[in-house]
């Protein structure tokens, strides 16, 4: 079960109200905060699940969260990873009033869920505010966007080594890494099976592109990776 905790952490030294207090006046955020809830998630939970009613904008004060689909025959994909400080769930804003995809805890994570209708009311008296909240949230979805042409485009090489990059780059930030991903999440990741990473992850590191310890991957050759990354 979730940790629903009153103040898991400085609302005042937050992301979310630095991005809302360059439009909104204190006292306006201060009602959105009042309507606002922070939990913590341990890894694997769902914060949000496909097909579930939207009630919330959701910012991700701290860990690591994936977006995953299910489609109707059950076989799940992941979307995109992404790491906190982000806001997240814009997308129900501008859509419907339910979920279009799952966001589940990759390790431990402090959330914060923000009233929907808290925000369209301080946004009534600013729109500037909610087209800034969407351009923050719907920016993520870019590197989504990027995965899909990569997996119509790319053999599994290029799809892995895309993935490789992302996470490196935008998620663990250039440095040695465990993965908090097993290696069946990132098959639904690459759109591949789970021996297809297996033996693929074996063969860079034979080429030399990285170094495998357990779940901890380093890039050894950013490059060539790179370059299997565009050719496939």
């Amino acid at each position: 079960m979730h940790d629903e905790t009153k103040q898991l952490y400085d609302c005042n030294a937050c992301v979310f109200k630095s991005l809302s207090c360059l439009l909104l006046s204190e006292d306006e955020f201060e009602v959105i905060r009042n309507q606002s809830v922070q939990v913590k998630f341990t890894k694997g939970e769902t914060v949000f699940k496909q097909g579930g009613k939207a009630g919330s904008l959701i910012f991700l004060h701290k860990g690591i969260v994936k977006y995953t689909y299910e489609y109707e025959t059950g076989k799940t994909y992941i979307m995109t990873v992404t790491k906190g400080p982000k806001l997240l769930g814009g997308a129900n804003l501008f859509f419907k009033a339910t979920n279009i995809f799952s966001i589940v805890a990759v390790e431990e994570c402090e959330i914060c869920f923000i009233d929907f209708d808290t925000i369209k009311q301080a946004s009534m008296n600013n729109p500037n505010y909610l087209m800034a909240l969407c351009e923050s949230a719907l920016n993520m979805f870019q590197h989504s966007i990027f995965n899909f042409i990569s997996l119509a485009h790319n053999q599994v090489n290029g799809r892995i080594a895309n993935i490789l990059l992302y996470l490196w780059d935008h998620v663990y930030k250039d440095s040695p890494y465990e993965f908090n991903l097993s290696r069946k999440e990132l098959a639904e990741f690459a759109a591949c099976s789970h021996e297809n990473v297996i033996s693929t992850l074996s063969r860079f590191k034979k080429e030399g592109l990285l170094q495998l310890e357990g779940k901890k991957i380093t890039i050894c050759n950013y490059d060539d990776l790179k370059q299997i990354s565009k050719l496939g």
